[in-house]
């Protein structure tokens, strides 16, 4: 008898592909307990857009739910998704940071770690599946599953073969748009299997409605794992319903062993979760449906989920199905990149942009010229060359691996963020979203302070810090330099400014064109520019857009960096 075994998405992907990662620790811990004693595989619970939405939405650090729910189950493999050299953010990192980030995961409960690149470019894995080995967690090598004119059966056999070399225990079809449809997956599974002697994982999603039949059929190709949620947050943009899964194969020779009633009693208390975060406005009733047009647009549940979120900050709404017909165009632009985070994240926004503007790259976020330029690693096909002279024009592009253009950096990141740091994984939360954690740090910091001193490249710091039982081995408790007002209380944080910097000038005005933050500013009041001058840096969608002048002046008026402005507000003047 083959079982088949479960891993359970309902801590992070669940909630992720149908409530834009809003689920909050606090409603995961009174079931860990019983989560803890199903008999899973394992229990997806962290990574993916987890880490970020705890630090920019839920006020919740990454690592404390991490620790918390290792300490709720111990006797459970935790697994993680981690995208390769970009860890959980938007960018590639140096390969100390990605060293350290694995590090800290395994040693905060990850056991194990589903590492894929978007691209498919094995070079962006070779870093974190050897830090995964050094460390002594589980490597889940993944391969993003997409369709196009170069994506075909001997592509993917070809790359399962080549990730078994590089160290993988297990490797993972990543199907993250229900593209894979059942007798293909019956195909792949058995081409797979014939040439790689390794378990393999199937992940799907049910957007299509296609989830729960691929995973039959590729139960009887001989896959050893598969991805379910449990029923309150399942189906839809999410994976198929563990409950039904566990109930279908009873009896069989597939039959996972799990206890159906056990389920059903932990699948009770994610139901009133469900319900609040469809009260909160998070749940969006769109992405509970069946949706067959995802087989042309191939656009991943997560991402669907923020598409209709993005539309409605840009009071686009009524755009959806024009920008749902642009994401294959921009795809297709862009040599056929898989739609996984986050090249999924940066077509998705461009095709906002696209049909908002009512141009095609009018304007440009600062991703998918990184994207164009090779930033994030080969293309499965090459881009469109007048898409790359309108996005790029004559900027170099690398062939490299990226990560090799890039300097050590975990200490330099460190030094700067010293103000706030009690451990570690702060300075690895600041690397991948400097300003969302600093914005953390600030309100974590309001009370229990207390002072520290802490060495950092030979220098030493004495830093005021919240009363963490945990303090990280490098902080030292040597004598500090005397310092004058060492011990008085900093200035009290203030506010985001939303106001203009100096007094609204005379000139021609450059206005927003989307909601966002001004995340930096170029020039200052009184600076010269020219025509199509980078002004400003504007953060949206949590893409970074260019906001050039159109005119060749004097900046009369500037905004303040940091400033939450809406679609129309005045950012500079050039008079």
């Amino acid at each position: 008898m083959k079982k088949l075994q479960i891993t359970e998405t309902i801590l992070r992907d669940g909630h992720q592909s149908q409530a834009a990662t809003r689920m909050k620790t606090s409603e995961m811990l009174p079931v860990l307990d019983k989560i803890d004693k199903i008999g899973y595989y394992s229990v997806e619970c962290w990574g993916g857009a987890t880490f970020d939405s705890c630090l920019r939405f839920l006020n919740e650090d990454p690592w404390e739910r991490l620790k918390t729910l290792k300490e709720a189950m111990p006797n459970t493999k935790l697994q993680m998704l981690l995208r390769g050299q970009n860890l959980l953010g938007y960018k590639h990192y140096s390969d100390d940071v990605v060293d350290m980030f694995v590090k800290k995961s395994i040693e905060n409960g990850i056991d194990i770690l589903r590492i894929f690149d978007a691209l498919n470019d094995i070079r962006n894995l070779e870093q974190a599946i050897k830090s995964t080995k050094k460390y002594g967690g589980i490597v889940e090598a993944a391969l993003s599953y997409t369709k196009s004119p170069v994506h075909n059966l001997e592509y993917f056999v070809d790359l399962s073969k080549k990730l078994k070399n590089m160290g993988a225990d297990t490797i993972c079809i990543k199907d993250m748009a229900n593209l894979l449809l059942p007798y293909e997956a019956y195909e792949l599974v058995k081409a797979i299997k014939s040439e790689v002697d390794l378990p393999i994982h199937l992940h799907t999603h049910n957007t299509t409605g296609t989830g729960s039949m691929t995973y039959l059929k590729a139960a009887e190709a001989g896959v050893d794992i598969v991805d379910t949620c449990l029923t309150p947050l399942a189906n839809g943009t999410s994976q198929p319903g563990t409950e039904s899964l566990v109930a279908t194969l009873q009896g069989t020779e597939f039959d996972t062993g799990l206890d159906l009633i056990k389920l059903t009693e932990i699948a009770n208390h994610f139901k009133g979760v469900a319900e609040r975060l469809k009260s909160d406005g998070f749940l969006d009733p769109k992405v509970l449906n069946v949706d067959v047009k995802t087989l042309i647009y191939q656009i991943p549940g997560g991402m669907l989920s923020n598409l209709i979120k993005q539309l409605k900050e840009q009071g686009a709404s009524d755009k959806y199905d024009e920008v749902l017909a642009e994401v294959p165009r921009v795809r297709e632009d862009m040599g056929y990149p898989p739609l996984v985070t986050p090249t999924s994240q940066i077509v998705g926004t461009q095709a906002v942009l696209n049909v908002v503007m009512g141009e095609r790259y009018k304007m440009v976020t600062s991703e998918i010229k990184g994207l164009l330029k090779g930033e994030y690693g080969k293309l499965p096909a090459e881009p469109k060359q007048e898409v790359i002279k309108k996005c790029i024009g004559d900027e170099k592009r690398i062939t490299c691996r990226p990560a090799d253009l890039l300097e050590p950096s975990f200490d330099k990141y460190k030094e700067e963020m010293m103000k706030y740091y009690t451990k570690e994984e702060d300075v690895l939360s600041y690397c991948l979203f400097p300003k969302v954690a600093e914005n953390f740090f600030k309100q974590r910091d309001k009370e229990h302070k207390r002072f520290i001193k802490v060495k950092v490249g030979g220098k030493q710091y004495e830093v005021e810090v919240e009363d963490y039982d945990y303090i990280a081995p490098k902080v030292v408790e040597t004598p500090a330099p005397q310092k004058q007002q060492s011990n008085v209380a900093p200035a009290p944080v203030q506010p985001q400014q939303t106001t203009p910097s100096v007094n609204l000038g005379n000139g021609q005005a450059v206005n927003a064109p989307m909601p966002g933050t001004v995340i930096k500013l170029k020039f200052k009041t009184g600076d010269k520019v020219k025509k199509g001058d980078v002004l400003l840096v504007l953060e949206a969608m949590k893409m970074e857009n260019d906001i050039v002048s159109n005119y060749d002046g004097v900046v009369t008026y500037a905004i303040s960096e940091g400033a939450h402005v809406e679609s129309g507000s005045t950012l500079c003047k050039v008079g």
